[in-house]
């Protein structure tokens, strides 16, 4: 089992901050599926079963979790309260440990020949262009010299708050007008970022679903391109996913992975929502890393995602 407590104070205070709303949902829904029993029987494992898909877990992550604590509580002939939450901890964050998501405390980057390519992918109204501002601060923190592109040409205000978050970061923004080809952004950002040796290019894309098939061929042409720059690029397709939706979130997540290659996932607005669950569901039926959380309004409020944290927080 892994050591806990690997946060600042800080971070951590942040994310139990941040967890707050699902925290308090779960435990108080916990306290009542188990109120007045000595053991884990059948009907607190179907109590228990609720609260978790009630919380966004997911169906089938919630099966797999509900097998393993009814395997280990077979012998154990009394249970509280705590010791049900300190199972549930274990087995949740075993089960993220299968899916290899969140095990970094900080942001940090592969090397690569050339500037680390980050391509970024979600709706449109999930916190894409935020959670962009806020990686390029926080790379930019680190030391890291970053370039943003505006590749989602198809609307005004995607590319006007970027431009305000580039500014406001202190960072090299590529736009082009409205309109433009969302492929001659990303070639015209990946150019000047390898020009000035920069470390980092985060490229933002246009957030439509209604037509998978324009999806598809759109980001596979913003990937052709960018590879004449930079071979291998991008190194990372990065899915944003608005936490607080639940299950909708989900279903994102399975287009997405149908369009494109996702390789990394980051959770926003968890701050807001009791549907924190969303995260170990989702981590756990698509197998994709999830690399941040979203679990707050301020620059700093975007975490490096680390499991045993988040179990942490939200069960301690």
């Amino acid at each position: 089992m892994a050591l806990w407590g690997l946060f600042s104070k800080d971070k951590k205070e942040n994310l139990n901050k941040g967890l707050e709303k699902t925290k308090e949902s779960v435990f108080k829904k916990i306290a009542r599926a188990i109120v007045g029993k000595s053991r884990v029987d059948d009907e607190v494992l179907d109590n228990l079963e609720e609260v978790l898909i009630s919380s966004d877990v997911g169906v089938n992550t919630t099966i797999k979790i509900i097998e393993r604590i009814e395997k280990r509580t077979a012998n154990e002939k009394y249970i509280n309260t705590e010791e049900l939450n300190k199972i549930l901890k274990e087995e949740i964050a075993s089960l993220l440990e299968e899916s290899n998501s969140g095990n970094s405390v900080e942001y940090s980057i592969p090397k690569v020949d050339g500037p680390y390519v980050i391509m970024v992918v979600g709706v449109n109204g999930v916190g894409k262009t935020t959670t962009i501002g806020k990686l390029a601060y926080q790379f930019k923190k680190i030391g890291k010299s970053v370039y943003i592109g505006a590749a989602d040409t198809f609307r005004a205000a995607a590319v006007e708050q970027l431009v305000i978050w580039a500014e406001r970061v202190g960072v090299p923004i590529v736009k082009q007008k409205m309109g433009s080809d969302p492929a001659s952004v990303a070639f015209d950002t990946l150019t000047s970022a390898k020009v000035n040796n920069a470390d980092i290019v985060i490229i933002d894309t246009a957030g439509r679903l209604h037509n998978k098939i324009n999806l598809m061929h759109e980001l596979s042409k913003i990937k052709n391109v960018m590879q004449k720059v930079i071979p291998n690029a991008p190194h990372e397709v990065l899915l944003i996913l608005d936490g607080s939706t639940g299950q909708n979130a989900f279903e994102q997540a399975k287009q997405f992975t149908i369009a494109t290659e996702v390789t990394a996932l980051a959770l926003t607005k968890l701050d807001g929502t009791a549907k924190g669950g969303v995260v170990i569901g989702i981590s756990d039926q698509f197998k994709i890393p999830v690399k941040y959380i979203g679990i707050g309004e301020g620059i700093e409020d975007l975490q490096v995602f680390n499991k045993y944290e988040f179990v942490d927080s939200l069960f301690s």
